[in-house]
């Protein structure tokens, strides 16, 4: 099976680019199931219903979050509804939404996705770690699906390789968002398991982690704040990463950077 990530979608720039490529973009590389993190997609700060729509319409299969994308009062009826649309797992019990879904590709293979968000510098909820290793016990790789995918949401880059290390074997792909920056680590670990700290951002690298520079630099200057942040409007990246995996097993065998347009580097897989 071919998987494909794509990385925190950050304003109407990377939203733009993302929308106008992804379907082109499975079918040149003949990708069977597409997630995409929307945390930052509607003006730079969470998730509207029209966003969601056009993520889904252009080819995105589930839309993870984090810790911005499902606050917004508008999505929220939606949480408990639509099965694409995951939080983080590892919030309270009674939480609106759901933080993990198995999915049925047109072929029958299945595709488990579980959502988490990191603790270190971020709120202390549930612990990461103690989450995915509970609906692991349900939900076997290569029993009841054929390949799992796990978004971390998190600051720390020890947290996201630490979980990545603890679930190698476990899960086909353990992949980090919510720092905008795409790492260079993309691996396979021991056991099996496909692994990048952070995916990066689908938006413009022209900005401080997406947004217009101007107000972060000033802040950065002067310890104040002057104006809201705002998503750069120009031209955007798409980053992500990109796994083969085995049927059988469901580990991963090969694992592709993905990155796209823009001024950073390309970086695709071959054809």
């Amino acid at each position: 099976m071919r998987i494909l990530f794509l990385g925190d979608v950050v304003g109407k720039s990377g939203r733009r680019l993302v929308t106008e490529t992804l379907k082109e973009f499975r079918l040149k590389y003949h990708v069977d199931f597409v997630v995409v993190n929307g945390d930052n997609a509607a003006h730079g700060f969470g998730l509207s219903l029209s966003v969601c729509r056009e993520l889904f319409d252009c080819g995105a299969d589930v839309i993870t979050s984090g810790n911005h994308g499902w606050i917004a009062k508008e999505i929220q009826p939606i949480l408990d509804q639509e099965n694409r649309l995951l939080r983080p797992a590892n919030y309270p019990d009674g939480t609106i939404g759901k933080g993990a879904g198995l999915y049925t590709l047109a072929d029958g293979r299945k595709v488990g996705v579980i959502h988490l968000q990191g603790r270190v510098y971020m709120d202390a909820i549930e612990n990461p770690f103690h989450v995915a290793k509970r609906w692991l016990e349900y939900v076997k790789l290569g029993k009841d699906v054929q390949a799992i995918v796990v978004d971390v949401h998190a600051e720390a880059t020890s947290e996201k390789m630490a979980l990545g290390q603890y679930l190698d074997g476990s899960v086909s792909l353990v992949v980090g968002s919510h720092t905008h920056i795409p790492t260079a680590d993309a691996q396979i670990l021991p056991k099996g398991t496909g692994y990048l700290t952070d995916a990066g951002m689908c938006g413009c690298f022209d900005s401080v982690i997406g947004m217009n520079k101007t107000e972060p630099i000033h802040r950065f200057l002067t310890n104040l704040a002057c104006e809201k942040y705002s998503p750069e409007k120009g031209d955007a990246t798409v980053c992500g990463v990109m796994v083969d995996t085995n049927d059988a097993t469901g580990l991963c065998e090969k694992i592709y950077m993905i990155r796209y347009g823009g001024r950073l580097q390309e970086s695709l897989p071959p054809l």
